[in-house]
């Protein structure tokens, strides 16, 4: 089963498509540079640069929906790199919840949300999606990234 063929756009306006990554093991995060939680970035980008290379990908969806990612995506970008070395894939600025949540959200939540659990609750709140383009795991904001390995490493 391939990804959703949803159309986004990168930080840098670039636009990409969600199943350009068929076949590659998916992190999906929504990040907030202001958010106490911005440690997790360093430990996103270390997991991607350890597993890039075998088609692991993170993808970072900045939102404001928390009151924490008042930047432009310029800035928010830049801000990524600067301070936390971020050189993993960034979304443009998304909603992640309520009735203007990005169509990837919608999804990510369908597929391991529930009724009662669907809403994300704040900023780094994780997906893990295998090669099949099954969302195999959600992870709350306060599960570290690096604890997360074991699981990307069994679906590589």
């Amino acid at each position: 089963m391939p990804l959703p063929d949803f159309s986004l756009i990168r930080s840098n306006g670039d636009p990409y498509r969600l199943n350009d990554y068929n076949n590659h093991v998916l992190l999906i995060v929504n990040t907030a540079t202001q958010c106490g939680l911005n440690s997790q970035f360093e430990e996103l980008e270390a997991l991607y640069q350890e597993f890039k290379e075998q088609d692991f990908t993170v993808i970072g969806f900045p939102s404001n929906q928390f009151k924490q990612e008042d930047q432009t995506n310029d800035s928010m970008a830049e801000s990524c790199e600067i301070n936390f070395g971020v050189t993993f894939p960034l979304n443009e600025l998304v909603d992640v919840n309520r009735k203007n949540a990005e169509p990837v959200f919608q999804w990510l939540k369908q597929e391991k949300g529930g009724l009662l659990n669907s809403d994300i609750k704040w900023n780094f709140t994780k997906f893990l999606i295998d090669r099949q383009g099954k969302v195999v795991k959600r992870y709350p904001p306060t599960t570290k990234p690096i604890s997360i390995k074991k699981d990307i490493q069994e679906l590589l």
